[in-house]
């Protein structure tokens, strides 16, 4: 085994900015042996070439029932989903989901996208002060309304909902996190025997009915699992794109004047947002069952394997000034999605979601400026999802 890098010994500084540590391993290899803040010793892909390689070798597991090493809580039928699925299962899972987010579907949620974010900006700059948290004001309730919207969740149960959530993407700790997944798990059991009793409206609705042409439907347990992926990634991610985007462009003045100044470049300015600072810091873990090597790094079997795709979106050997924030560039081939059969299936909607909030603040708020020392934002735990917890800001 090679030596052991503690990540955890970096402290604060390595939830802040693990770009700068990511730069350091990857200067010395694609691939090394790490200990997790708070967490066990892992192999962690931190190459582009490697990670894109990761992300679409068959040897890794994502079926944490087959690895042995599931805790207390993750035998819930919240992880019946397909990000925790390997092929066929996989397959199979995806299949009966993807087609409630074709291009056409997406697309026909912009004009509701734009009226909640026309909504929420009335509320904010109501402020009489002009300061809010753009968190709390606009990157968390676009998308979790938009999710809960499209799902079926009522407006009164979005407040608990976001508790669990917060808690099982960025744990406080093992029984907060457990207590979280029986709550969530109990949750969506009741929610879907309701839409069973009472369809209306909705993905969650439209899921119990959908049906491949042989007639395969989702199990009750599926159902479950696939509800959860869709509530959590269909927000956590989009909260984070949001607001480490809207950073990014405070921090960059030339960066945002140019966006300012041509709105065709919006599109891109996502996508470099998503290469800059994306909001999923590393992909859910993997497992293989055999020796592997990766990177030229030889792996025994029944090993844990952590791909770095904040760190893959940033390695010079892809992208020229890679440390850069430049809206111009062609962004194309980052990891902020993932790669291969687990690629984002929500992607569209949060690239969609991104755009029409980004030119709406930009357009209504031409004097946004950070109201806080970018040095005392705090930031979510874990390295899952990345982004600060509060984004205070002025217009």
């Amino acid at each position: 085994m090679p030596e052991i890098v503690d990540l955890g010994a970096y402290g604060a500084d390595f939830t802040a900015n693990p770009y700068k540590y990511y730069a350091k391993l990857r200067a010395q290899g694609p691939v090394h042996r790490v200990r997790l803040p708070n967490g066990p010793d892992v192999w962690l892909v931190v190459g582009h070439e490697a990670v894109r390689g990761a992300l679409t070798d068959p040897r890794l597991s994502k079926n944490w029932r087959a690895s042995g090493q599931l805790g207390d809580g993750e035998e819930s039928a919240l992880f019946t989903n397909m990000l925790d699925a390997d092929p066929p299962h996989h397959t199979r899972l995806r299949k009966l989901v993807a087609k409630e987010f074709t291009t056409r579907r997406v697309e026909a949620l912009r004009p509701r996208v734009q009226q909640i974010t026309d909504e929420l900006l009335d509320a904010m700059l109501a402020a009489p002060d002009g300061r809010a948290d753009l968190v709390e004001a606009l990157a968390f309730p676009l998308p979790m309304t938009v999710i809960c919207e499209l799902i079926g969740v009522p407006a009164m149960d979005r407040e608990a909902f976001r508790g669990w959530s917060n808690e099982l993407v960025a744990p406080t700790g093992e029984e907060a996190a457990y207590a979280a997944s029986v709550a969530m798990s109990d949750y969506l059991v009741g929610l879907i025997e309701a839409r069973r009793k009472d369809p209306g409206e909705g993905l969650l609705s439209d899921l119990i009915r959908t049906s491949d042409e042989d007639g395969d439907q989702l199990s009750r347990e599926e159902l479950v699992g696939t509800a959860f992926l869709l509530l959590v990634a269909g927000h956590e991610t989009t909260v984070s794109l949001l607001s480490n985007g809207v950073r990014a462009l405070l921090q960059h003045p030339a960066q945002l004047a140019a966006l300012r100044a041509d709105f065709s470049l919006l599109d891109n300015a996502v996508e470099e947002m998503l290469r800059y600072d994306g909001p999923v810091e590393t992909a859910t873990w993997r497992f293989n069952a055999e020796p592997i090597e990766i990177g030229g790094t030889s792996i025994p079997a029944g090993e844990t394997i952590l791909v770095a795709l904040a760190s893959a979106s940033r390695d010079p050997d892809r992208y020229s000034a890679a440390d850069d924030f430049d809206i111009t560039r062609d962004a194309r081939g980052h990891a902020a999605f993932g790669h291969g059969i687990h690629f984002c299936l929500g992607a569209p909607l949060a690239r969609l979601e991104a755009r029409v909030a980004l030119r709406s603040l930009l357009e209504r708020c031409p004097d946004l400026a950070l109201d806080v020392d970018p040095e005392a934002l705090t930031w979510r735990t874990g390295m899952l999802i990345r982004g600060t917890e509060q984004l205070p800001v002025r217009w």
